[in-house]
């Protein structure tokens, strides 16, 4: 009898994929690059620099029950963000990020041979799960504004399986047109608008269509608004009959204690979260502006927490080594399209006023800025 090969036994789909490019925790970068941790500007994941509300510090300070499993129906969470939405408990699901409620979807819906459609570049997630289940990844790239091809997308989602798109897009920051977004129902793919930004743009969100049942699924997220990227919750609101599939086949127990003393803590600080979100997007701003000024940066327009940024001269790769030498850590992508781009995260008016020093110092000694 042949022993057991891993190799051999993996699923045809697995076998030469490409792995999703997580950021590396800053404490294994600043070692890597002689940085002391407290000198760090991490802006390279979109992450909230103001960390949770001050009623999450406090809930999460007067205990947990860490001994005892979560709730698998996920009560209290689905009532407090029914109470937030204006829409019934029953057409919510949560887990452990919206990259479980991604994950979930494909594993539910998606089969080998499935057309999913993208509009690159985007939110790297959903082609990662589409080759995990050897699925078939349609791309109708944004056009060179970074706005979405509406036509050819439209054309595209008829007959695949399902649309991902992003709103703001990550990394591009534009948003879904909402007529768009209704003809993209018609199509008789399922929607999946990704809201993981929504806080901080003018958008329109898409929860109440999705609960009143359309082919819709809105995710949203506790990572960027609220704080929480490291408690790991996040949610869809979907059709009734969605959510109770969803609710079935999903892993018990995805959304932990911690995090769901979090999620309601987080629901009763609204307001200051909201105020928040208001002064990261103005030094969002901020930040563009004084990219721009540079005169070989150029900021495309965002709708999010985070800016994408042209480079005039020189590669993203070159640049963003040059700023990690200095402590300050941006994101770069292996898309082609995006080889001479960074996207910076907005941060605290310290972080922004020591990026754009440190880019100031790079584009001299590439010979690109006075």
């Amino acid at each position: 009898m042949p022993r057991f090969d891993p190799a051999q036994a993996l699923r045809a789909p697995l076998r030469g994929m490409t792995p999703y490019t997580p950021v590396e925790p800053p404490a294994e970068m600043a070692a890597r690059y002689g940085v002391a941790p407290e000198a760090v500007v991490k802006l390279d994941a979109n992450e909230n620099p103001y960390g949770p509300a001050p009623k999450v510090l406090e809930a999460l300070a007067g205990g947990i029950d860490a001994h005892r499993y979560p709730d698998p129906d996920q009560r209290r969470v689905r009532e407090a963000l029914a109470a937030r939405h204006g829409v019934p408990a029953e057409c919510i699901v949560a887990g452990a990020g919206s990259d479980e409620l991604i994950d979930l979807l494909f594993r539910t819906y998606v089969e080998q041979g499935d057309r999913i459609v993208i509009c690159s570049p985007t939110f790297g997630m959903y082609a990662f799960d589409a080759g995990l289940l050897g699925a078939e990844v349609v791309d109708v790239p944004l056009r060179d504004d970074w706005t979405l091809d509406a036509e050819p997308l439209i054309e595209a989602a008829r007959g695949a399986k399902a649309v991902f798109i992003p709103t703001p897009n990550n990394p591009t920051g534009g948003l879904l047109p909402i007529d768009l977004a209704s003809r993209l129902l018609d199509t008789g793919a399922l929607l999946v608008v990704d809201e993981a930004y929504i806080e901080f743009s003018h958008g329109e969100s898409l929860v109440s269509r999705a609960a009143d049942g359309e082919p819709l699924v809105v995710l949203r997220t506790f990572s960027k608004w609220a704080g929480l990227a490291g408690l790991r919750v996040g949610y869809g609101v979907m059709p009734r009959a969605m959510a109770s599939t969803l609710m079935q086949v999903k892993q018990p127990y995805g959304v932990n204690v911690a995090a769901e003393v979090a999620v309601i803590a987080s629901l009763e600080d609204c307001a200051l979260l909201d105020e928040r979100a208001c002064v990261i997007t103005g030094e969002r701003d901020r930040m563009a502006a004084a990219l721009r000024a540079t005169g070989w940066l150029e900021p495309a327009p965002s709708e999010a927490n985070f800016i994408l940024v042209r480079m005039a001269a020189s590669d993203a790769t070159t640049v963003r080594e040059a700023l990690r030498r200095r402590g300050v850590f941006v994101r770069t992508f292996d898309h082609p399209r995006l080889r001479q781009h960074l996207r910076i995260s907005a941060g605290t008016p310290q972080d922004t006023d020591r990026v754009i020093a440190a880019l100031t110092e790079v584009g001299r000694e590439l010979g690109v800025q006075q």
